[in-house]
């Protein structure tokens, strides 16, 4: 009877694992504690969901829950940096900019990590970092906007597909490497993508390119975390 009482006793889970495991599961994040800092890290993954639902079977991140996020992070006194890990296809181009530019004002230590894809408006978020990494393996789509449902055949239509594809542009040439010349070169590239205008980048292409820092993984993001948590 002891040693039952014994083993239920050591299989149940103290309150911070309830807490991180909640976290995960309910809003894919988590909190950690190494000793050398405490790193919140948050994931963008599948598609960035905007004003308009997805359907449930779609993969999404949505930015009513990414935004409080943020901010909570920025604002508390146990969170030293965070980390940002990118999967994504892309999604809303409001909401995606949105979640750049809050994380682009924070202050406190960020850094990106873009496993498997970071493409279309996942290409702002990953650049919107202090510093951002890309693992080899990992690409990138750069494409000119793109509006679902019916769009009006009107100059007006035209210029707000430039003015939005414009804001993109100045945000990702503001928070990277990367020339806007040659930026909008891979936007309108017509030569690569069998059924649309664009250009799909490798992780080594866009180190080249200057749009992400550096190759790596999750120890050199960590890494750089710590080291910047160490200065601060």
């Amino acid at each position: 009877m002891e040693n039952q009482e014994h083993k239920q006793t050591s299989n149940m889970e103290n309150p911070e694992q309830i807490y991180q495991k909640d976290q995960i599961e309910d809003m894919a994040s988590t909190t950690i504690d190494s000793g050398r800092g405490v790193i919140h890290c948050i994931t963008i993954v599948g598609q960035v969901e905007g004003h308009q639902l997805l359907p449930e079977t779609t993969k999404a991140t949505k930015y009513e829950h990414i935004m409080p996020q943020l901010a909570a992070i920025e604002e508390s006194n146990e969170i030293d940096g965070l980390l940002i890990l990118l999967n994504t296809v892309g999604g809303d181009i409001e909401a995606g900019l949105g979640i750049a530019e809050l994380i682009a004002s924070m202050k406190k230590p960020t850094v990106s990590l873009v496993l498997g894809g970071g493409h279309s408006i996942g290409v702002p978020l990953a650049v919107a970092a202090k510093r951002s990494l890309i693992a080899p393996s990992a690409t990138m789509t750069i494409h000119p906007v793109r509006l679902t449902g019916v769009v009006i055949g009107a100059p007006q239509t035209y210029n707000y597909f430039t003015r939005v594809q414009e804001r993109i542009s100045q945000f990702v040439t503001k928070h990277s490497r990367m020339n806007k010349d040659k930026f909008l070169e891979l936007m309108m590239n017509t030569g690569e993508l069998a059924a649309d205008v664009g250009s799909v980048i490798d992780g080594q292409e866009a180190v080249d390119l200057g749009l992400i820092d550096q190759l790596g993984g999750l120890s050199d993001a960590l890494g750089y975390l710590h080291e910047q948590i160490g200065r601060d």
